[in-house]
Formats: C-alpha cells, structure tokens, sequence
C-alpha cells in the first residue's frame, strides 16, 4: 500500500516517498518518513514491513557510517547499493528473511548520479527512474513519456507531482502526502511536500 518513487537528471537523483503508515484496513499515521539521509551524499526511499525498514535501513546506515571511520571516505553510491543489495541477499537465503524494497540514491564526484532499484528479492539495478509499491504501477508511462536525458529538477519535480497526481485520482488507497528530497554535489536538501492540498488546480 506504499509508494516511493525516484528519477534521475544529469546532476542529481530526486526521491519522493508517501508518508502514510498503514497496516491491513487501519491508517496508523500519516507523518511517516521513508526517505532517509545514510551519508553526505547518500540516501534510501524504503517500504515494505514497517519493522523490516527501519531495522534494515539502520543497519545498513550504521556499517556504512561504520566504513567511513575505519577508512577515512565514505562509500560512493554505487558500491553502497552492491552492500545493501548483498546483505539482502543474504539474509533473504536466512531464517529472518527481510521484506524491503528500497531505492539507493547518491551523488558521487566523479560517476555523477546513481538511482538503484532494489527489490525484497535482492534484486538490484541501476535506472533513470523507477517506482515501487501499488503507486509505482501508474507511473511508469509518465516517466516515460517525460523524462529525458538532460531533465532539470524543477522539470522533475513537476513529473514526481504528475505521477502523485495520478496516484491520487487512480488508486483506491488513500496517499495525501508525499515527502521528496534531492541529492547533488551540495549534498541531500527536502523540497516541499506533494500534497492533495498544494495539488488543487494543478493541471497534469
């Protein structure tokens, strides 16, 4: 019943992610933030079972900041998204199997932007835009039809409210709020909410 959805310009990587908390027919709340801040220039969009996300992600976060004392340098972006990616693995051939589904966005000097789609199954792959949970389904062909190699983040911003927008008018599931942060060589900054109050009268 999550959503989060990540796009990819030529010097940054955007996230947006709902911020409703729900389980089975109950809401629990509605401030829930999904889009966290790893390192400098690295952060995850992440779902799936709530106790799954916040253990894993911290776990995650902690070995990276981890790596970061012993060796002095922070993990590029890529090479954080292969780590996540194995430690899913696995704990996925464990007893304790995590159920997540993330992105891992991050900036890094000399590759520029990486957005990597990671799924529950461990699956892992570098995109230019993706969407994950019941939302990400309707988003697909607005990505497509919209971006483009050299997309600037106002021109993003506005895809990720074309996709709410979309969300919103299809999905069965309440989602009024979304979150969204940018990364870049200035680091990981929130932009303003998406919401179904600052959406009215906007034409998609």
């Amino acid at each position: 019943m999550e959503t989060i959805l990540g796009i990819r310009g030529p010097d940054f990587v955007m996230l947006a992610a709902d911020t409703t908390q729900a389980r089975s027919i109950i809401v629990m709340k509605e401030d829930e933030n999904k889009i966290t801040k790893i390192a400098d220039n690295l952060m995850f969009a992440t779902i799936g079972e709530s106790g799954d996300t916040v253990q894993f992600t911290e776990f995650i976060s902690k070995n990276i900041a981890l790596y970061k004392m012993c060796n002095g340098y922070d993990l590029s972006p890529k090479c954080a998204a292969h780590f996540t990616r194995k430690n899913l693995a696995d704990y996925l051939r464990s007893r304790t199997p995590y159920q997540v589904n993330l992105f891992v966005a991050g900036y890094d000097p000399k590759e520029g932007p990486e957005l990597h789609y990671i799924d529950y199954l461990a699956n892992a792959k570098s995109v230019k835009y993706a969407g994950q949970g019941y939302g990400g389904m309707f988003c697909a062909s607005i990505f497509d039809r919209y971006h483009y190699d050299n997309i600037t983040q106002e021109e993003a911003y506005d895809v990720l409210k074309k996709c709410v927008v979309e969300i919103q008018k299809r999905l069965v599931i309440n989602l009024p709020k979304f979150n969204v942060a940018v990364v870049d060589k200035n680091g990981i900054k929130d932009l303003p909410q998406i919401t179904s109050q600052n959406l009215i009268g906007y034409k998609a």
